[in-house]
């Protein structure tokens, strides 16, 4: 042991003297993106739109406009501007125009209806609603039913504003600034301040609002640029809902390296492909959902491009089967997993080296984990959520997915009961059960409510439906449990089979499953039709056990 002087210190030396000020301390956050960005490249194109094209400076100007406009009528720190639009640029200006202003920005599913969009703008007590003039049909019976009318801002070509309503057009609206100096919109003083709400799909019940704070958006923009590799050479195509997540940050994270906004008002294959080819798209993000529209669209529309094209997807683990299909399609797909309480993604199926040498078949399997941290998601455990033990890391033991990180939200809106629960043990509880394998890669089983137990056996719903999407005449699969007299629950299959498809019957697919998996866990029955969604493109399981339940009282 060294033999150090004693000393007789009172104070901690570093704690003396060296305080935070304005010199060497500002307040995180994404609005300061966009203010770099259009400083240094202001000629450069920073959102496509058809035929529209806005440079840097540009674009800055009518995020600038939009922020003036929202405080000369009122707005400011604390107050709730809703949104409700799509992919285009008006959306992606507000968020940073409403954030500007010192706003918090609610951006809504535009797949909602009436009676939820109306409990949306009540509980959030939005005092401005930006909405899309396609919209108006499904808002205006909303904004009837309130007891405060926020004001309206319409998107869209100049018509006869709703005489109903207090309304103004958006292009209008941002337009009459003047000639004020508009360059200095500040960060907030506490980056711990609200920069979003955004409200998870609620399957029962009222859905939570989820706040996010200006720290943690421009953490997990950094993460995003980190670790999807994004730069200022980036062609982002918006095929990902921008009111999900706020985009997982990409709305933020594209801006910050300097890259392009590629906006695209629906979602379809034949516009995805055009928009790759003609744009040179390099990166878009969706759900697996989106990957499944590509890689099953007609051959007429599949369009082949000489270039580099990364796909990111989240949510339910898309099939092994699609991940190398897309890859033969020329898409570099990865894996990323979050939830909107963690801003996005949280995991990302970082590339190992030594995955080069598998059979495509072999790398699609590794691709379909959920991966290891995002890099700035502090900690991510598989642990059991009562005793927070984590489970061994063996691929087998199945634990809840918990995570520590800046890049998790404040809290729910109005609901103390609910972030406790969610926070509870100093973790945020994602309700997500899955196995730690030996390299650290996490891997989802299943949603805690969605696991099988059959005569005391754990079955993975997420494992039937991955061998179901390798059989040849199956697009979608789904896997529910079916109450049963003598095992309690077993497996049931919901199934849309492909346009093309032979054929197919329950014995085919039931015999299929028993051929490649333990027979306990083969479903018992096989139901062929479309499968319910939720407005966010999720699978409705909830449906399939009430369906599934009828079934056995039916006989």
């Amino acid at each position: 042991m060294l033999n150090l002087p004693s000393t007789n210190k009172t104070e901690n030396i570093y704690g003396t003297g060296l305080g935070k000020g304005p010199a060497n301390y500002a307040p995180l956050s994404p609005i300061n993106f966009l203010r770099r960005t259009a400083s240094v490249y202001p000629n450069k194109t920073a959102v496509i739109y058809g035929d529209l094209k806005f440079s840097y400076g540009e674009f800055f100007a009518r995020c600038r406009g939009l922020a003036f406009a929202l405080q000369r009528d009122g707005v400011g720190s604390g107050d709730t501007v809703s949104v409700m639009a799509p992919n285009i640029p008006a959306m992606l200006e507000c968020h940073y125009g409403v954030p500007m202003a010192g706003a918090i920005l609610n951006a809504i599913n535009t797949r909602l209806d009436s009676t939820s969009i109306a409990f949306i703008l009540e509980h959030s007590e939005a005092k401005v609603l930006i909405v899309d003039k396609e919209y108006l049909p499904i808002v205006l019976p909303a904004i009837k039913s309130l007891k405060h009318i926020p004001l309206v801002v319409i998107i869209g070509t100049e018509d006869v504003s709703p005489s109903t309503i207090n309304s103004v057009y958006y292009e209008a609206f941002i337009a009459n600034f003047g000639m004020r100096d508009l360059s200095h919109f500040d960060a907030p003083k506490d980056e711990w301040d609200a920069i979003s709400l955004c409200y998870t799909s609620g399957t029962t019940g009222n859905p939570k609002g989820v706040v996010g704070h200006h720290r943690g958006a421009y953490l997990n923009s950094i993460s995003a640029i980190l670790g999807t590799g994004l730069g200022s050479k980036t062609i982002y195509l918006w095929t990902l809902p921008m009111f999900h997540c706020n985009g997982w940050c990409f709305t933020w994270a594209i801006t910050a390296a300097g890259g392009t906004h590629v906006c695209l008002r629906e979602v379809e294959p034949f516009l995805i492909f055009e928009a790759i080819v003609e744009h040179r798209v390099n990166v878009l993000c969706g759900a697996p959902v989106v990957l499944s529209m590509l890689f099953n669209a007609p051959r007429a529309t599949k369009k082949t491009f000489g270039h580099e094209c990364k796909i990111f997807t989240g949510g339910a683990a898309p099939p092994s089967t699609v991940i190398a299909g897309m890859e033969r399609l020329g898409f570099n797909v990865t894996q990323l997993y979050g939830l909107t309480e963690t801003y996005g993604p949280a995991l990302i199926t970082a590339w190992q080296e030594d995955w080069e040498d598998l059979v495509i078949e072999q790398r699609a399997q590794f691709m379909s984990r959920q991966g290891v941290t995002y890099p700035l998601t502090n900690d991510a455990i598989v642990a059991d959520p009562k005793t927070l033990v984590e489970v061994a890391s063996n691929g087998e033991q199945m634990g809840e997915v918990m995570i520590r990180s800046n890049t998790v939200m404040k809290g729910y809106l109005k609901n103390k009961n609910a972030t406790l629960e969610a926070f509870e043990g100093g973790w945020l509880h994602t309700g997500d059960l899955a196995v730690r394998h030996g390299d650290g890669y996490i891997e989802i089983k299943d949603r805690s409510k969605d696991v099988i137990i059959s005569g005391g056996e754990n079955i993975s719903s997420l494992e039937i439906e991955e061998l179901l999407h390798r059989h040849p005449s199956v697009m979608e699969a789904a896997v529910v449990a079916r109450p049963d007299e003598k095992w309690g629950e077993t497996p049931c299959a919901f199934v849309t089979t492909k346009p093309d498809a032979r054929d197919v019957t329950e014995a085919d697919l039931i015999g299929f499953c028993r051929e490649n998996m333990a027979h306990f866990k083969v479903p018992k029955h096989v139901i062929f039709g479309d499968i319910p969604k939720t407005v966010t493109g999720k699978v409705q399981k909830f449906s399939l056990r009430k369906l599934a339940k009828n079934l056995v009282r039916n006989g």
